[in-house]
């Protein structure tokens, strides 16, 4: 079934366009005049904030991470215990396909990079028999989230912008991932908050792509010392000849006792080079990546390097996916479902350590007893020994003994009565009908 095709929870259409964001924007009494431009000089939105190297390394890192890992749907056991739900429905359009044209990766790598440039993620629900089969991406410079003043209640107001249709979802329609927000109901976009951060990154970006277009030459004056009849066709018969990467270091030639003046701000004297690394730094504090995971090295180490990408983890990663899991939960499971389904994402592969490291804790896992041969090879993605080889079997050192067994051994005489003796019964206590000495 499409987007949208004619279901049992069809939105309801309506002629009316849906008003602009500067609209929005203005009757919320905001400064539309001013509104996108930065004191830089340079207007900031999210599709232009892109074209930044920094704000699109750390959008893709984040996106691509969380997209990479694999989601599962779990349905809740006894004692704890949980197992893979695969008979539900839900389970494939997490896992695999969300819809007939994308993969759960593409999905939930757009659902992010939504989040982290607009504040806000939809996604249209579809539904066939109570159950969640379809999720269908939303564009959300097109999507209107507000309050209905009768009802009370969320509404989404969605104009496609291929039809150039418009349509109203109810909360059970729309599978809604916010990000950071003021009021509960729609989030905020990083963009925005952060638009003066962003617009001095493209400003520097400009000012450097103009320097050196320019011949890597600042900008000058021509002195003449009589009148010039046509002083505009004397700067663009200048520019020709001499602007631009093509020309530079050319000799240039004047004539009728002309001087050239530099006035341009030399590049060192702006700090251009300190200006651009200090905004990478920025737009990573923005949103929290660590600057050598989009390529800034200067301050990494051998020693320190490990520990920032576990911290990636926990602080950053970890806090969008309790925001998927939770928002799987709230809405694409019915109240009954989640009495007995959650959804978990598998964060091991992040968390794989070197080689010998996690041969090393395999050791510690098996020999004491809470590691079987085939849990671990499960963990390294290797083929299981059979059972009868003894795969699922678990061991431990011999040596050991409960805390209980250890009080009544005490007072013993050279070892009489410990586990591995031959006065040691199966169960580690001692046999009362020994022979005397």
């Amino acid at each position: 079934m499409g987007l949208f095709g004619r279901s049992r929870d069809a939105p309801k259409r309506e002629k009316r366009n849906a008003p602009s964001k500067e609209m929005q924007e203005f009757i919320k009494g905001v400064d539309v005049d001013s509104y996108g431009n930065s004191n830089s000089g340079v207007e900031v939105d999210e599709m232009r904030a892109m074209q930044t190297s920094a704000v699109y390394a750390c959008v893709k890192i984040l996106a691509e991470t969380v997209a990479s890992l694999p989601l599962h749907l779990f349905k809740k056991g006894k004692n704890g215990k949980k197992e893979l739900a695969e008979q539900h429905p839900l389970f494939s359009c997490l896992y695999e396909t969300p819809n007939e044209e994308m993969t759960s990766f593409e999905f939930r790598e757009l659902m992010m990079q939504s989040v982290l440039l607009w504040g806000n993620g939809y996604a249209r629900i579809i539904r066939k028999q109570g159950h969640v089969t379809e999720l269908w991406f939303l564009k959300p410079q097109n999507m209107v989230v507000e309050r209905d003043t009768h009802t009370g209640k969320i509404k989404y107001t969605y104009t496609d912008d291929i039809t150039n249709q418009t349509y109203v979802y109810k909360p059970n329609q729309v599978f809604h991932l916010r990000g950071l927000s003021y009021d509960g109901v729609k989030g905020i976009s990083p963009i925005s908050q952060a638009r003066e951060a962003v617009g001095l990154a493209i400003a520097t970006e400009q000012y450097g792509a103009k320097f050196f277009g320019n011949g890597a030459r600042p900008g000058g004056v021509l002195e003449h010392p009589g009148t010039l009849k046509d002083p505009e066709k004397l700067r663009e018969s200048w520019n020709k000849v001499y602007q631009g990467t093509r020309n530079s270091h050319k000799v240039a030639v004047l004539e009728e006792g002309m001087k050239y003046h530099s006035i341009g701000i030399a590049p060192e004297d702006a700090q251009f080079l300190e200006t651009r690394k200090y905004q990478v730094n920025e737009i990573c504090r923005i949103f929290r990546v660590p600057p050598h995971l989009v390529g800034d090295l200067e301050k990494a180490t051998f020693s320190n390097i490990e520990h920032q990408s576990i911290e990636f983890l926990q602080h950053t990663i970890r806090p969008w996916l309790v925001r998927w899991e939770q928002a799987i939960s709230r809405m694409l499971l019915d109240e009954s479902e989640r009495l007995l389904y959650f959804a978990r994402f598998n964060v091991d592969g992040l968390l794989r350590g070197d080689y010998k490291s996690r041969m090393e804790g395999y050791a510690i896992g098996r020999q004491n007893g809470w590691l079987s041969a085939n849990d671990i090879r499960q963990l390294e993605d290797l083929s299981d020994i059979p059972e009868e080889d003894g795969g699922n079997l678990y061991l431990m050192n011999g040596n050991m003994v409960t805390l209980t067994q250890a009080i009544k051994q005490e007072g013993g005489k050279d070892g009489e009565g410990q586990e591995g003796t031959p006065n040691a019964t199966a169960d580690g206590t001692t046999n009362p009908k020994r022979r005397k000495r």
